[in-house]
């Protein structure tokens, strides 16, 4: 059964994913919503029927043989999108600031690569990853994610989002919540690593 927008907005609710306030992003940008996707990923059922729902939406011209993700934000859902495609599975990370491959992990040469992420907003993490399969002579055919934001994207790649969002943001000096005092959260992953 497809999931419809209003079903998956809902299902984010439904987890308490959704959230309003003032929120830095990963992007660097400021916010009033955010999407706190681990909220998702408690609920295995769901994180499942979002990753079939996310490779149901691939077109059949660029199904890929391999998936990455960029740490940390896209482990959970690249990993799961990855099994609902029957794929081998790795993911990014970095190391002193720079996205790279850990753990003895390999992208195969002339592999065609879908890159799964949790929330896009700008898409330089998914840009890296973009940059480490170039780098080994793979291909990226996709890119997929929970959640566009709607931003102007870094990458260039054919992007399928499952859900997007015109959720307002703004640089940090032009930041209406900054100038009315409203206290700052900064949820995301990047600045975990």
């Amino acid at each position: 059964m497809t999931m419809t927008d209003v079903d998956i907005v809902q299902a984010l609710k439904d987890s308490g994913a959704m959230r309003t306030g003032h929120f830095q992003l990963t992007s660097g940008r400021h916010s009033d919503t955010y999407v706190q996707c681990a909220r998702v990923f408690e609920g295995p059922a769901l994180t499942m029927k979002f990753a079939h729902e996310m490779a149901s939406r691939l077109p059949d011209d660029c199904m890929p043989d391999f998936v990455i993700a960029p740490a940390v934000g896209g482990i959970i859902i690249g990993f799961a999108v990855a099994q609902a495609l029957d794929l081998p599975f790795i993911f990014s990370e970095r190391k002193e600031g720079v996205m790279t491959l850990r753990r003895s992990f390999e992208i195969p040469a002339n592999a065609r690569v879908v890159i799964v992420e949790d929330v896009i907003t700008t898409g330089g993490s998914v840009q890296e990853v973009v940059d480490l399969v170039d780098a080994a002579g793979a291909k990226v055919v996709a890119v997929t994610s929970l959640i566009d934001r709607g931003g102007d994207l870094a990458f260039t790649a054919a992007y399928y989002p499952l859900l997007t969002m015109q959720v307002e943001s703004w640089l940090p000096e032009e930041c209406v919540l900054c100038k009315d005092g409203v206290p700052l959260d900064s949820p995301g992953s990047r600045r975990l690593s």
